[in-house]
């Protein structure tokens, strides 16, 4: 019991890893977590080159400040006009600077002017990016004591187009005022980077995202696809059981409906498979009807010449007349095994092919019931039916009759005489519940589990039809065991359950349950 119970997770696990279904699941969490685990990981990665950048940026800076820090302690209000040609000894085509001044004589960050730019920048940029230094509060940390190199990473636009990245500000502190040189930057290599803005909206991320977003999506796509074709299979699959794989097949093909070319071997596989099927069973049944008339014919021919020679004997030796009663018996018998050989074979084309179709089974109980009066005026026999309406199911009903007839004609011929026989329909939780009882003398509970099975019969001699019976009769008398086991492989084809049990009170009670429609 305990390898059982242990045994269970591990088959579920392995079911589980085996479904489409999880592993797509699996993939979309995979999808999901690994773009987030190397954003993560790149964005550390900029973040520390962006630092690097910076600090190069910084140095630069703190050096051309230097640098010009001899000119900038000689100039007075007369050379501050003259200051954009020194800057220009220092600037390049990717390396722009910018001077302040704040006078000593004047005091707070709005004192700061531009007075110098290389090469030279329009006003309008000028005055740009005066109010983003003053918002950002950089000439505000200058201070009174013009200190303290200020890294920046501020992208501005410019009106003649493209961007550029002020990297520094470094002041210069002389006996005129204070100095602010801004250096800013338009090299790739600083406007490629995430300077100045979130990293996810680096040209870079954006690419790398794009080419992942579109491969994810490749690969879902095909996944899904071949989610859906599964899925169409086993709809068309539904269909086809639901219709009978006995029909006419109108239900559609496989590989009508399949939209990935390499499933279309098996799908065509599928096809061939069905109708294999539908053959197989339409032949059945008509071998079965052709065996049958084949065989019945001689019998009946045999019954007929019985009966003249049997007139002529009256009277005769006691031996011929035995020998007659033995051929008629044997006759008789015979009968019944081609009958039993036709309901096998046929009952083995609807396990092929079980034909469905709506059945309002409430009907079909009342109607059959109620044709078994006479059989049971001649038993001595009761019927108590308790049958709710509007039960529907989908089945055959040609089959369900076969179901029926098997079940009370098993309880009939158990039942003892006055006794009573209760057919019971009713509706369960989606389920048609049919439930036919008697008051027999149950089965013995060693042989509960074995009635079910084919040429099982446990019945008492003589106990079946009376003597006197018809010959059609007479063929039903003989059992051959299959009735019980017809009706569970019937019920079982169309999705169904059955269950044989003894009646506390004594009897014996059949329960067959059917998905309704």
């Amino acid at each position: 019991m305990s390898r059982v119970t242990m045994g269970f997770p591990k088959l579920r696990v392995r079911w589980l890893w085996r479904s489409l279904a999880s592993r797509l699941a699996l993939l979309t969490i995979v999808f999901l977590a690994v773009p987030v685990l190397i954003y993560d990981q790149f964005q550390r990665a900029d973040v520390t080159t962006q630092t690097l950048l910076l600090q190069s940026a910084q140095r630069q800076g703190d050096l051309i400040a230097r640098a010009l820090e001899p000119d900038l302690s000689r100039a007075n209000r007369a050379a501050l006009p003259h200051l954009g040609s020194v800057l220009g000894r220092f600037a390049d085509e990717n390396t722009r600077l910018k001077l302040l001044v704040r006078p000593r004589t004047m005091s707070g960050s709005e004192a700061f002017f531009y007075v110098g730019a290389a090469p030279s920048v329009p006003t309008d940029d000028l005055n740009a990016e005066r109010r983003q230094l003053l918002e950002q509060g950089v000439l505000d940390r200058l201070g009174a004591s013009c200190a303290g190199n200020a890294p920046l990473a501020l992208r501005l636009p410019r009106s003649s187009g493209g961007m550029e990245i002020l990297t520094s500000v470094t002041p210069v502190n002389t006996e005129f005022g204070c100095w602010a040189l801004v250096t800013s930057h338009t090299a790739g290599g600083y406007l490629e980077s995430s300077l100045g803005r979130p990293y996810w909206s680096t040209p870079v991320v954006q690419a790398a995202a794009l080419i992942y977003v579109g491969m994810a999506a490749l690969v879902m796509a095909v996944l899904l696809g071949v989610w859906r074709n599964l899925h169409r299979f086993r709809d068309l699959a539904r269909d086809i059981v639901s219709g009978g794989i006995g029909g006419d097949g109108g239900q559609g093909a496989f590989a009508a409906r399949n939209t990935v070319p390499e499933l279309s071997g098996v799908a065509e596989d599928f096809d061939r498979l069905v109708d294999t099927l539908r053959e197989s069973a339409r032949s059945l049944r008509r071998a079965a009807e052709d065996n049958a008339h084949a065989f019945k014919t001689p019998i009946a021919v045999i019954r007929q010449s019985v009966e003249p020679l049997r007139r002529s004997l009256s009277g005769g030796d006691h031996r011929s007349q035995r020998a007659l009663t033995m051929i008629e018996k044997s006759v008789d018998k015979l009968d019944g095994l081609v009958s039993f050989s036709r309901r096998m074979d046929e009952a083995a084309a609807d396990l092929i092919a079980p034909p469905r179709r709506r059945v309002d089974l409430s009907d079909l109980v009342e109607r059959m019931a109620g044709g078994y009066t006479s059989l049971l005026a001649e038993r001595q026999l009761h019927m108590r039916s308790r049958i709710e309406s509007g039960v529907v199911v989908r089945a055959s009903e040609d089959i369900l009759e076969t179901v029926i007839e098997n079940l009370v004609e098993n309880a009939v011929s158990f039942s003892p005489q006055e006794g009573t026989v209760s057919v019971r329909l009713t509706s369960n939780g989606g389920w048609a519940e049919l439930v036919v009882e008697d008051e027999g003398p149950g089965v013995d509970p060693a042989n509960l589990p074995r009635i079910f099975e084919r040429y099982f019969s446990q019945r008492e001699p003589g106990r079946g039809m009376p003597e006197d019976e018809s010959v059609q009769n007479q063929a039903e008398a003989t059992h051959f065991g299959i009735g019980l086991w017809i009706v569970r492989r019937n019920i079982e084809a169309f999705g169904g359950k059955v269950r044989a049990e003894n009646r506390p009170t004594g009897g014996f009670r059949m329960t067959v349950a059917l998905p309704q429609a």
